[in-house]
């Protein structure tokens, strides 16, 4: 599994399935060193995560974006 970056989106393929993540609506890769982007863990079948971006996401979310509201909250010093 490893991420594909794009102008606009990120590319995964994980497992059979391949998945984009625009930037629109995954903001958190847009401007992001690349060595982090790339360094993503599959923590089980449907739970991804970048270790440095401390970005968690469920893979459910990158096929429905539309049924998970974007929710960040912005941490004292970042």
């Amino acid at each position: 599994m490893r991420p594909v970056i794009h102008e606009n989106r990120l590319r995964l393929r994980v497992d059979s399935e391949e998945l984009f993540l625009p930037f629109a609506e995954f903001p958190w890769f847009q401007g992001a060193l690349v060595d982090a982007v790339l360094h993503v863990q599959r923590l089980s079948s449907g739970h991804l995560r970048w270790p440095e971006l401390d970005v968690d996401l469920l893979v459910e979310s990158i096929r429905h974006p539309e049924r998970f509201p974007l929710i960040a909250r912005r941490v004292a010093g970042r």
